[in-house]
């Protein structure tokens, strides 16, 4: 007999008025800390946080007058671990400007192991040597297998391992929110 993981129960722990608030105050952190300067780029990890990126562009815009080139990134075949690469097909990459010389913040909406945050980093610098690159995540769950940490989070929100954070957003779920769900093990007759 085999088993395998299945949703049990979810709660909502970010409504859409959370997220909104916490890319505010990751766009005014990014403002802050980069001075407003306008060589900064940001870079979206395939799918929501390419979505996200986009959020926060639209916010610098608002708060400074500027929008900063979005990309998007898929760093999967950048993985050590390439049986997370091959469960979905691989996304578009995509980064209009050379990052040479510029401030970089890649952008995602969960942070957990840090396995695709270091993939993303090797794969970053096949488009030039940024000046620095930061991190923004909306979720940090915590469970790092790695020495990395994020420079803006939107919410810290500590897991267990058998939980799962489920971000939800407009541009793909229809819905804003971010939901926390127990997994449960199902037998299954082999």
């Amino acid at each position: 007999m085999a088993d395998h993981l299945s949703e049990h129960e979810s709660r909502v722990v970010l409504t859409g008025d959370d997220i909104r608030r916490a890319l505010a105050r990751i766009s005014h952190e990014i403002l802050e800390r980069n001075g407003g300067n306008r060589d900064l780029v940001l870079v979206g990890v395939q799918t929501r946080g390419v979505h996200i990126a986009n959020r926060l562009a639209t916010n610098i815009d608002l708060f400074e007058g500027f929008v900063p080139p979005v990309g998007s990134l898929d760093p999967r075949l950048f993985r050590d671990d390439p049986e997370q690469a091959s469960v979905q097909p691989v996304r578009p990459t995509s980064i209009p400007v050379s990052l040479e010389g510029r401030p970089v913040v890649l952008v995602d909406d969960v942070l957990y192991t840090g396995r695709t945050v270091r993939a993303a980093l090797n794969a970053l610098s096949d488009f030039g040597r940024a000046s620095t690159i930061q991190f923004a995540a909306l979720v940090d769950r915590g469970h790092r297998e790695l020495p990395i940490r994020p420079d803006y989070i939107g919410k810290n929100i500590p897991t267990a391992r058998d939980e799962r954070v489920k971000v939800k957003l407009s541009e793909v779920d229809e819905v804003d929110q971010v939901d926390l769900v127990r997994l449960a093990r199902v037998g299954v007759e082999a």
